[in-house]
This record gives structure tokens, sequence and C-alpha cells, in this order.
């Protein structure tokens, strides 16, 4: 598989996700054929680990096709994807004269990508925008199916908007400059997908010569778990855009994995790597409700240390995690939801776990 394309379907706001190595490299074709006039005004986020890598030849290609082009750097990090950062997007967008007809692109991680989008959602009521998602964590997850968000104070990711991109290009071969700490936790949103609806692609994580495969970064390899983690993402999405219902199980881990971020301070944990830990702790509570097997749960937890992810729970006051648990998006009518394991491939989402349930694992 050197090429794919996936439909996020979704009537009036579907899109594609191309998948190919190189396509950053002819972004001005690709948005041609997709209706992006030249003469477009084109504004480009990224932050300077992405743009001394990239943005060169990125922009280079943009110009040389008569598109009008400005780059914007964020700052790197989870403390930098606020409303301040946002406000200087705006300024920015101003001074630029971005208008309805202008475009803006997300050429980064999922921070990036997330913080774009909200620009994007929200500028002039609402702009078009691309997702060029360069980390492995944002191809298969923030960067489909239109999530944007800024942290506040008080937790992650609460001021936000849906706002669904007009495309998205991933090109595997950045996956080639990331660190290798940022790859292994973009792995833990890839045995996400396993864990909740694909137990093919789980049992292909499993695999010895197709881990080694992945691991060394082979594109044939890489784009056949972005392109099924993303299949799964889009048929999810198309059903429940705005997560009314089925779309909460794509958070599996990710209530215990924010409180984790949030309590250890962003920056101790990598969004992953929080995210691996979440679902260790979903395992467990699933394991004592009888909900899967152990025989379930060890695969899960040795996959996840395969991929040289954390598993070991950090220690975190508990009257805290509460605090953080209510705060979390997926509360409903005062009721906390856990999204848990009924097997390889299978979940489902529960508000009748009681506290002691899980406070037990924390100090």
């Amino acid at each position: 598989m050197n090429k794919s394309k996936i439909l996020v379907p979704l009537g009036k706001k579907s899109y594609e996700v191309t998948i190919e190595a190189g396509i950053r490299k002819k972004i001005s074709e690709e948005l041609f054929k997709i209706g992006v006039k030249n003469n477009r005004k084109i504004l480009v986020i990224s932050n300077k680990e992405i743009s001394d890598l990239y943005i060169e030849e990125f922009l280079k290609n943009l110009k040389d096709n008569n598109y009008q082009v400005q780059i914007f750097l964020i700052k790197s990090g989870e403390l930098h994807k606020n409303l301040e950062t946002l406000s200087e997007i705006y300024n920015f967008a101003f001074e630029f004269g971005l208008d309805r007809n202008s475009l803006i692109i997300a050429l980064g991680g999922g921070i990036v990508g997330d913080i774009t989008g909200l620009a994007a959602a929200t500028w002039l009521r609402g702009i078009e925008y691309i997702q060029i998602p360069t980390t492995l964590l944002s191809m298969v997850d923030s960067s489909v199916g239109g999530k944007t968000a800024v942290n506040h104070p008080k937790g992650k990711n609460l001021i936000g908007a849906f706002h669904q991109p007009k495309a998205v290009f991933i090109d595997p071969e950045t996956l080639k400059t990331l660190p290798k700490r940022e790859f292994n936790a973009g792995m833990a949103e890839v045995i996400k997908y396993g864990v909740i609806k694909d137990k093919e692609l789980f049992e292909f994580l499993e695999n010895e010569k197709n881990k080694n495969k992945i691991i060394n970064l082979e594109n044939e390899y890489l784009i056949k778990i972005i392109n099924s983690s993303i299949k799964t993402k889009s048929h999810i999405v198309s059903k429940d855009e705005q997560e009314h219902g089925i779309r909460a199980i794509l958070n599996y881990g990710h209530s215990f994995g924010h409180v984790i971020e949030n309590l250890c301070g962003y920056g101790e944990f990598l969004h992953g790597e929080a995210i691996s830990i979440g679902m260790k702790i979903a395992g467990k509570i699933a394991l004592e409700k009888g909900l899967w097997s152990n025989e379930e749960f060890i695969r899960q937890d040795n996959i996840i240390t395969s991929y040289s992810l954390p598993n070991k729970i950090p220690k975190i006051n508990k009257k805290e995690v509460i605090t953080i648990l209510m705060g979390d998006k997926k509360v409903r009518d005062g009721k906390m939801r856990f999204i848990l394991p009924k097997g390889i491939g299978e979940v489902d989402i529960y508000d009748d776990i009681v506290e002691s349930l899980f406070l037990k694992y924390f100090s």
C-alpha cells in the first residue's frame, strides 16, 4: 500500500483524507484538485520545530503556484495551547487581511492542528482550513473528525468547536524526523483503535514482524496502520459528528489520561503516554467488573509495553482525581461516563462506575 484515500462522509461537510509518502512536496497540486484556486490568501500555522524541517520547500511550492502565503509560528507545547495564542493568530490574520475566501493550513502536530482548527472555526464566523499532520498521534486522531480546541486552566480542551477540515493530507515520511518518544506516544492512539473497534488491527500490531516494520518506519506498514485507524474514526464520526453518543468511544483511555496530564503537569507525560496509562486503568476496571478476560487484559498490557509506552499509574491525590473527572466533557447530568472494554475490538459506555472502584489505583 503506497497511497490511500479515505472519505469522511458527513453530507455537505464530507472530505477526503489522503495518505501518501511525499504528498507535502506537491501541496499546490493537491489544493488545486480540491478547488482551492490560485491567488487565494493562505495562512500557514506551524511551530519552529516543523518550520525548520519543512517550511521553506512547502512555502516555495505554494508561492510558485501563485498562492498568497504567510506563515505564523506558534510556541510549542500544551502550555501555549490557550486563548492567548489564539488571540495572537487573530491579530496576524487581521494584519494579513484574511477574508472569508481565504484558507488556513495547519502544518504540525496535534497542538498546531487543534488551535488552527479553532482559529478557522471562529475567524469571521468560520473559514476553510486544511490539516497536514506531522506526528503519528495527529495523523490517526486529532486531524480527522473536526474537533478543535484550546486548553483552559481548569481543564484540557474545554474551549472549542466542531469545525471539519476541507481536506487532510498525511505524509508518513514526516514521521522519520519525529523523536522516538513522540512516535511511541502516537502508537497509543493506534492501539486504542484496535481495542475499541478493530480486532484485526490489534492482532496486526501484536505480530512481531509487523511491529519491527512499524518501529523501523517502513512506509507501507505506516500507511497500513494509519489507514486502518482513520477508517475506524471516519466510520464513527460519520454516525455521531458532535459526540452525542457512539463517538465517545474514541475517548477510550482519555478520561484518566487527561487526569494524569493535568495533575502531573503538562509535559511530564506526552498525551499518548497518558492515554496508555488511562487504557491500563480502564482495562483494570473492566477486569474487575467481569467485562473482559484476564487474558485480554494482559494482551493489552503487553502491547502497550511492547511499543515502549508507560503503564505504571503515577501517584496522584484522590480528591483531585474526582475534581478533574467531574470537569470532563464526557460527564452527563452529573454522572461520570467511562469507556470500558468488553473484549479486544469492542467497548461500551458506562455511567455506573463507583468511585471506590478506580480511586484505589491512586495514592
